[in-house]
């Protein structure tokens, strides 16, 4: 498949994954049987391979990770096919998190933040835009102060050199921690909003989510509704122009099924595809996604060859 002439960058988290399946309820001051893997993960990190996984661009990933876990976060993410520009934390260990997934499939997230939320203004530079076509914003980045200052230069430079940009609002409950307006205010100016329904009720107050999506689209130009197994709402302008429906799938583990989702709809993008087919092709790698274990897709679930 032939390559588009710009190129991808992620600004986002890098994270090793900590993913326990376990098949009863979680019984309290005792043991649980689970399935337990470590796997590389985050949801820039995610999406990222996910869009070079389709073959429509180079993508580009930005990123702070600890000096424990970083040639292991480089070698998975050139294995994926993604060109890693991780800066090294030397007081900090990687971001880590411990998902725990129920016998739905649905996950809950214990999270370190670690070094992803150290990302800092000194490590951006306007020139890391050169031969960019699109910029995407992890929204993880936007609960800490320096990577919510990084993250504002990142979008301000893009929006100087006429580099569309997307943001991914990334977790309800750090969204209501960090406050609504301050969130906002942080991703004002970028052309993409892509959360799911729940970050989707947090941005507006509204219950459902196609009033959310329309809410939100009055402020971006084009906001992309995450609904699950129910598929994606697309609004435009105060209206919901699209709603896409999801292959029927039966899934195993909801990790990461947004961050396949946002790459593949980025990709689709860079390649032409309006948004309604992009949102199409983001429904198809999230129902991808949930059919295997961690964040990543299916063909990176087995080891790394040797001096990958």
């Amino acid at each position: 498949m032939s390559r588009t002439a710009g190129a991808l960058l992620v600004v986002g988290d890098v994270v090793t994954d900590v993913i326990a399946r376990h098949r009863t309820p979680l019984a309290p001051a005792t043991d649980t049987a689970a399935e337990i893997r470590t796997l590389p993960g985050g949801a820039g990190a995610n999406a990222a391979c996910w869009a070079a996984r389709s073959g429509r661009c180079e993508v580009r990933l930005l990123g702070r990770v600890g000096t424990d876990a970083a040639d292991w976060h480089v070698r998975a993410l050139r294995h994926a096919g993604v060109r890693p520009l991780l800066v090294p934390d030397p007081e900090a260990s990687t971001a880590t998190v411990i998902a725990l997934v129920d016998s739905s499939a649905e996950r809950t997230f214990l999270t370190d933040s670690g070094a992803a939320l150290r990302l800092s203004p000194g490590d951006w530079s306007a020139a890391l835009l050169d031969g960019v076509a699109r910029l995407h914003l992890s929204g993880y980045l936007f609960f800490a102060t320096p990577s919510r200052e990084a993250t504002r230069r990142a979008l301000r430079d893009a929006r100087e050199a006429g580099v569309p940009v997307s943001v991914d609002p990334a977790s309800a409950g750090f969204l209501t921690e960090l406050g609504v307006d301050r969130f906002l205010t942080a991703a004002e100016g970028a052309e993409v909003l892509l959360p799911n329904a729940d970050e989707a009720r947090t941005l507006t107050g509204r219950g459902e989510p196609e009033a959310a999506a329309a809410e939100l689209s009055r402020r971006f130009p084009l906001v992309v509704v995450t609904l699950g197994a129910a598929g994606a709402l697309v609004a435009e302008g105060g209206t919901v122009t699209a709603r896409v429906a999801a292959p029927g799938v039966r899934p195993v583990d909801s990790t990461g099924a947004g961050d396949a989702f946002t790459g593949a709809f980025l990709a689709a993008r860079l390649a032409g595809a309006d948004p309604a087919r992009a949102a199409e092709a983001g429904c198809r790698a999230g129902a991808e996604a949930v059919t295997v274990v961690g964040g990543r897709p299916p063909d990176l679930q087995r080891p790394l060859p040797a001096g990958a």
